[in-house]
């Protein structure tokens, strides 16, 4: 995800191996549960196929009390899972935002040493950068690109150096010592074959460039991270409170707003001194209005402006109401999003504990360790958690469903098979899959077994 924005930046060791040490821990919420699932059916499975088990049966010890040891831990294991979720990842999620600014701040990280930069419509290249923050340049290249797309204009310098200020999308390339060559295209063909060009030497050049042409880091990209993501449990609780009161003084807003521009009409009717103001008076008040009554009180002189002024009322609403729609599901799209981290810090727990219970009693059912079979049902397993948790982030977030589903659903759906699992080990009963396979074979056998031919046709 961030190899392109550190590949041939000119960054040093230590802060490569930082940057990609914060980036990683984001990963944990996600590898954790995996690793407790395949562990579990790796170490039951091992138990079960070396009749392990069988002694602690034996020896009047039952399932449950063989892997009390390995509950505790992985309850301890919870809650450094949840300390985790909600302490470290903010903050590596932080760091790794830092770090992307950082490079963002620093135009010369994107241009690599010894190989041509395409930057806008420039071609750079440079031999070596030095300097505290490798601001100055040493054997500059520049190829400018014109509107075909041709290479017309090459600039050589012996020196460069790239000057930006924090508050200005400009950056300045000072070159000295250089020359500059431009291509002369002729009209004539006779004059083209001789290939004539303009060349010019200067001590000083200046180029200004496009700071964002420069750099191409999108922090706002889907392997940037949202607000919601810096945020930890009592952070994010107070964060959603003010979001919601936000969005209700907005609302409240917009409707007052709405008010004063559809009332406004009738005190433009008032102002311009109409008569029959009780009937005026009414209408306003009356929540159903009759064009006919409306036209009636209007003098003829006065009507083509009335209808004109209402039109551009109407539009100027039409505007305002798809602004306003716009504004507010941003606001509740947020205030989901909010939500659903919120939440995520708690599934994660209880996922180490749904893994294990799942895992555990699966592994003793199949009675095969190592990482043959068991690696194949951890993997099944865990797609399947995998594809429901991101399927439910989706929509909860579009709104489809309450952020709490949409959080909580992968481990409300994968509850009832680890109950059944933890029934079946525990009471010493096989899981067969007999009773699934064989509707699935009749159905196959009966689809596609071959007809018989009536004796009469053969006949």
């Amino acid at each position: 995800m961030y190899i392109p924005e550190l590949a041939g930046k000119g960054l040093n060791v230590w802060f490569t191996v930082k940057f990609l040490s914060y980036a990683m821990t984001t990963m944990v919420p996600l590898i954790l549960p995996l690793s407790i699932l395949l562990a579990s059916i790796m170490t039951f499975g091992s138990f079960a196929e070396n009749y392990e088990f069988a002694a602690m049966k034996s020896a009047g010890m039952s399932l449950g009390r063989a892997s009390k040891g390995l509950t505790v831990f992985i309850l301890f294991l919870a809650g450094i899972a949840f300390l985790f979720a909600n302490d470290v990842i903010p903050y590596s999620k932080y760091k790794v935002k830092n770090f992307r600014n950082n490079l963002k701040e620093k135009p010369s990280m994107a241009i690599a040493e010894g190989q041509f930069n395409d930057i806008g419509s420039y071609n750079i290249k440079v031999d070596e950068k030095y300097g505290d923050n490798d601001q100055l340049l040493r054997g500059v290249i520049i190829h400018k690109k014109s509107a075909q797309g041709r290479n017309t204009t090459v600039t050589k310098a012996n020196r460069g150096e790239l000057i930006s200020k924090e508050d200005s999308n400009i950056l300045q390339l000072v070159l000295y010592d250089g020359h500059h060559y431009e291509d002369i295209i002729s009209k004539d063909f006779l004059e083209r074959q001789r290939v004539p060009f303009a060349k010019a030497t200067f001590e000083k050049y200046i180029i200004n460039m496009d700071l964002s042409g420069l750099v191409n880091i999108d922090l706002d990209s889907d392997s940037g991270e949202n607000a919601d993501g810096l945020l930890n449990v009592s952070e994010l609780r107070y964060t959603i409170d003010s979001l919601k009161v936000q969005q209700k003084n907005d609302e409240i807003s917009y409707t007052d707003n709405i008010h004063h521009r559809m009332t406004s009409v009738f005190q433009n009717l008032q102002k311009r001194e109409v008569s029959r103001r009780d009937t005026i008076k009414q209408l306003t008040v009356t929540p159903v209005f009759n064009e006919k009554n409306i036209i009636d009180i209007i003098p003829a002189s006065q009507r083509e402006k009335i209808y004109e002024s209402a039109k551009v009322n109407m539009t100027g609403s039409k505007y305002s109401v798809a602004e306003t729609k716009n504004n507010l599901e941003f606001r509740k799209r947020n205030i989901r999003s909010h939500q659903y981290s919120l939440y995520e810090r708690f599934v994660v727990t209880y996922a180490c504990l749904l893994m294990f219970f799942i895992g555990a009693p699966l592994g003793a059912i199949i009675r095969k360790g190592g990482f043959g079979l068991p690696i194949v049902f951890a993997i099944i397993i865990f797609i399947g958690y995998h594809f429901t948790t991101t399927f439910g982030r989706k929509i909860a977030q579009d709104g489809t469903i309450e952020a709490f589903w949409g959080a909580w659903g992968s481990s409300i759906v994968l509850t009832p098979l680890a109950i059944i699992l933890t029934y079946q080990a525990t009471n010493d009963k096989k899981l067969s899959l007999n009773r699934f396979i064989e509707p699935i074979q009749k159905l196959f056998v009966k689809v596609f077994k071959p007809k018989e031919k009536n004796s009469t046709q053969n006949v």
